[in-house]
């Protein structure tokens, strides 16, 4: 399994791998379960409207090894887009074979094409210290900002 993935956009029809890994990525890192029909149904949404966000897939033949999520945030300062990256998941037979450094690659080239992305960002478990190296290897800093959220439903 050392050939090279591709790096493609999701479609429909990948809905039902891409809930899988997000349950199994939440259960691994935040030994969260959740449901994998509302999982189903979040990402089902995102691929039939890209304004909720683009999932993109590293692929060798027809087996998807890892996703992100890319999703958008306004920045008044800058007069320009955030992208965050988020539901980063690699299989675990796939993990430290450069899998998710191309799917970011693949990112900061999309941002840079755009030409409207002043940045990226993305959040991890306090407690996940391989992804945070990973994060820091690929160009990524931790900022002064703590991130704070008021669950309203879910």
């Amino acid at each position: 399994m050392n050939e090279t993935p591709i790096v493609r956009p999701a479609t429909p029809p990948d809905a039902d791998i891409i809930a899988a890994h997000n349950v199994a990525m939440a259960a691994e890192t935040e030994g969260r379960t959740l449901d994998p029909a509302t999982v189903r149904a979040g990402v089902r949404r995102v691929l039939e409207d890209p304004t909720r966000g683009r999932y993109y897939l590293a692929a060798r033949r027809d087996r998807i090894v890892g996703q992100l999520l890319v999703t958008r945030e306004w920045s008044d300062w800058r007069d320009a887009w955030f992208w965050w990256i988020q539901s980063v998941y690699v299989i675990p037979g796939a993990r430290r074979g450069g899998v998710y450094r191309l799917l970011h690659e693949h990112v900061v080239a999309e941002a840079r094409a755009a030409g409207d992305v002043c940045g990226l960002r993305l959040y991890v478990e306090r407690e996940n210290f391989a992804a945070q190296r990973v994060y820091e290897q690929m160009g990524l800093n931790a900022t002064h900002y703590l991130l704070f959220e008021a669950q309203l439903s879910g």
